[in-house]
């Protein structure tokens, strides 16, 4: 019980500071600006982390390396705590679960701002939030946009972006159940 109340905990904290880091790289690379309260808040949570990678790691080109590896050294002190408290031997599979982990941040992150949009696009809500949300979506809805015609005026794709995702994500799963295996 004292293990899943850490592990929960770990995985709440790390996939907030992570996920701050990686909508940070995202939002840079989708050139959303960072005055809105999004911004702030996201500037806020990783600039303790961030800032002194940055200047360790140029940006190689539109990306900004120092969010990604923020993102990833957070999985990376997640997974080795666990892999510490659970009185494990050898931690040669922690730098791979932490990339498994930030996968699944990613996926995860995804799911959560396509459903955001989703119900914001149903009440027409007018905020610079809604607009930041609609941004940082519409590049992965495109694709499925093309394919999937309005159906009696309704979007079906963040319904079939969602599905992929959780495909995605059962993948990911699998895939890392078979490397610690």
């Amino acid at each position: 019980m004292f293990f899943q109340i850490i592990s929960f905990l770990l995985d709440v904290v790390a996939g907030l500071l992570g996920g701050a880091c990686l909508l940070r790289l995202y939002m840079q690379v989708q050139r959303i600006p960072f005055g809105n309260p999004v911004g702030r808040f996201i500037f806020a949570l990783t600039d303790w982390i961030v800032l002194p990678l940055r200047k360790v790691l140029p940006s190689y080109r539109k990306w900004d390396t120092a969010s990604i590896i923020a993102a990833y050294l957070i999985e990376l002190a997640q997974f080795g705590l666990l892999w510490l408290l659970a009185g494990r031997s050898g931690g040669l599979l922690v730098p791979v679960l932490a990339v498994f982990g930030l996968v699944r941040l990613v996926i995860s992150g995804l799911i959560g701002l396509v459903i955001v949009y989703a119900i914001l696009s149903w009440v027409q809500a007018d905020s610079p939030i809604a607009d930041v949300i609609d941004r940082l979506c519409a590049p992965v809805l495109r694709p499925f946009r093309r394919m999937i015609p309005l159906i009696g005026g309704f979007d079906l794709s963040p319904l079939a972006l969602l599905v992929v995702l959780q495909i995605a994500a059962i993948i990911v799963a699998h895939l890392q159940d078979a490397v610690i295996r």
